[in-house]
């Protein structure tokens, strides 16, 4: 018999896996994507529901490296409160110093060019300095406005070439009318007390429009039409009771939702009264 003794000793290990565990840690780190994503998913949800169109728009262009950020774009002083750059500039115009030497004492009427007048360049300039001194009157464009600020904010202006319109919206905060109806705020009877007296400081005829905001879809019959003539009536109401000449009024329409100012149809500010006082010729 030969001798292995000094034969090496071959030792084979062999290595018994149990079903692969649970693959590791790696199924720890997929379940935290998950969780992460179903967070900011409901996080969404919540924005969603809790914030209207406008405040929607403002989160997305504050996110939107493309749109330029300004003074009046989203973001605002409070959270989810400010406007974007997207939408028309609807704040009102603000002044500073005193009122007008004629609003100290006694107010000094300011006279426009009365129909059948000539109609030279001297003439239609001072029709439109007439205009523009009302203007400067209600919106402090040359000091301290004629509006308390709760009222300022809901009101512009602007001269054009059917007259001076006066222009009264709704804001989320304050609503002109009764939802729905045409009955008037409190606020709403401040503004036109307000606008009694300046339409007191000229002579021309008056104008009185309606418009509203698009109404949902699943309406089935539209109330467009009536409410927005209704308003513009109440407010017709309104300025007759605090002094304004019934004689003025030149017409009230009412144009429901075909005049938007805002690319959103459901926009409150659509929600609107425009007062023009109008040119001679009109």
């Amino acid at each position: 018999m030969a001798d292995n003794s000094n034969a090496p000793v071959i030792i084979k290990r062999k290595k018994v896996v149990g079903g692969d565990g649970h693959h590791g840690g790696a199924w720890k780190i997929a379940y935290a994507d998950f969780v992460t994503a179903m967070m900011a998913f409901f996080l969404l949800m919540w924005l969603i529901n809790a914030t209207t169109e406008q405040q929607r728009l403002g989160i997305a262009e504050f996110f939107n490296p493309s749109v330029p950020l300004n003074k009046i774009s989203g973001g605002g002083s409070a959270m989810f409160g400010g406007d974007n750059v997207l939408e028309e500039q609807i704040l009102a115009y603000s002044g500073t110093g005193g009122l007008p030497t004629s609003l100290k004492g006694q107010p000094e009427p300011v006279e426009f060019q009365q129909p059948g007048a000539g109609k030279g360049s001297g003439e239609d300039a001072g029709e439109e300095d007439g205009l523009k001194e009302v203007q400067d009157l209600l919106i402090g464009g040359g000091g301290e406005s004629l509006l308390a600020d709760n009222m300022l904010k809901h009101v512009v202006t602007r001269v054009t070439d059917e007259g001076l319109v006066i222009e009264i919206f709704d804001a989320d905060n304050a609503r002109l009318f009764v939802e729905g109806t045409s009955e008037p705020m409190p606020l709403l009877l401040d503004i036109a007390e307000v606008l009694s007296e300046v339409s007191a400081l000229v002579s021309n005829n008056v104008a009185v429009e309606g418009h509203v905001r698009s109404e949902l879809i699943t309406v089935r019959e539209t109330q467009a039409w009536p409410l927005s003539s209704n308003r513009a009536n109440a407010m017709r109401e309104l300025l007759t009771i605090f002094g304004l000449e019934e004689n003025r009024i030149a017409r009230v329409t009412g144009h429901a939702d075909r005049e938007m100012v805002s690319n959103i149809p459901r926009d409150l500010r659509n929600n609107r009264i425009e007062i023009i006082l109008l040119r001679s010729d009109q």
